[in-house]
């Protein structure tokens, strides 16, 4: 499948350096620790909106030339519901649909590019992304009741669950594109795309029988897909036709830029054990008091020459419960990280 649109193209864009539950406030230090954090993540958000979401909608990635993808939009989206700014929302989904929504299918194109003459040349979907703009259409309907939000987010799963979920050597398994992932030898799969708020989210809306299933299947993946001495995720893996799992073949055998959100969802999605192993291993670096590498070849063991972002950071904190980095970061996959790593539910 090397050459295929659907693997190779998206991963050409580089990666630089969930239920809400109720709070209980037991003590007046609490309520001003409380306030204290909800005003430090206002003011991370009116940043975040201010750096990198356009007065038109757009969820600019300025580390790739100021494209954006579904994924952009779909965080941008997750994160206005959860600081309720409706307005900035509304102008999101909006643009998502009117710009990225395929005609065929409730499913988005992946990414848009201002520098091309065709900004949307490449229709093939990215799953993720199209979770994100599901779930964060969900939350927004229940939450400022528009049932046009409810009708295209329920458009959305439909689709999600009857095109980019296909059986594997017994497994159900999340495909990350319609187009270019799949044929007779292998599957690939991409597993920071289990996003499992949004999975849970999915299930109490359309029922434990249609999304556990998925549900079930991926936590059992995930868990085992491990690779290397470290036994750690990477960043792209396959399933052959036999069932074996074995890191995918035509990408760099890492845990990366992309599997670092398998840990940062899986704290959020109260789903730890499948992330069990990075936690382990980033402990001991912390526990070292060494510079975190912002890749590793699970393989080889070879780890990248720089440290991880503030956002790779940041999503260590939520895992392991360290300190988070207290300023946002200037690039917009850095910074991503850092509000999912605060907010995300």
């Amino acid at each position: 499948m090397a050459g295929d649109p659907g693997v190779d193209a998206k991963v050409q864009v580089s990666r630089r350096n969930f239920t809400l539950g109720a709070v209980v406030v037991l003590t007046a230090a609490c309520t001003k620790v409380s306030q204290g954090n909800a005003k430090a993540q206002a003011t991370f958000w009116s940043q975040y909106r201010e750096r990198f979401v356009l007065p038109t909608g757009r969820v600019i990635d300025n580390g790739n030339g100021n494209i954006s993808h579904s994924e952009s939009q779909g965080y941008g989206m997750l994160l206005a519901t959860i600081h309720n700014d409706r307005k900035t929302f509304d102008s999101l989904a909006r643009w998502t649909a009117e710009t990225l929504l395929r005609p065929d299918i409730a499913l988005h194109a992946w990414k848009y590019d201002p520098r091309e003459l065709d900004p949307v040349a490449d229709p093939n979907n990215a799953t993720d992304g199209d979770m994100l703009i599901a779930w964060a259409l969900s939350r927004a309907a229940q939450q400022w009741q528009v049932p046009d939000y409810a009708q295209r987010s329920r458009a959305i799963r439909q689709a999600i669950r009857s095109r980019l979920v296909v059986e594997r050597a017994g497994r159900m398994v999340l495909l990350p594109g319609l187009q270019g992932f799949a044929d007779q030898a292998r599957v690939v799969v991409n597993p920071s795309y289990y996003i499992w708020s949004a999975l849970d989210a999915f299930a109490a809306l359309d029922g434990e029988a249609v999304w556990a299933p998925v549900i079930d299947d991926g936590v059992r993946l995930l868990s085992d897909a491990r690779f290397g001495p470290l036994s750690l995720p990477v960043d792209w893996f396959q399933i052959d036709s036999a069932g074996k799992l074995a890191p995918a073949t035509d990408k760099p055998h890492r845990f990366g830029f992309d599997a670092i959100r398998v840990p940062l969802y899986a704290a959020a999605g109260r789903r730890l054990a499948v992330a069990e192993t990075v936690v382990a291993w980033w402990k001991t670096y912390a526990d070292s008091g060494k510079p975190i590498p912002a890749w590793i070849d699970v393989l080889t063991g070879e780890t990248a020459p720089y440290a991880l972002s503030e956002g790779g950071m940041a999503a260590v904190g939520r895992t392991i419960g360290s300190p988070q980095p207290d300023a946002l970061a200037q690039d917009y996959y850095a910074a991503t990280l850092q509000m999912l790593a605060r907010d995300m539910i």
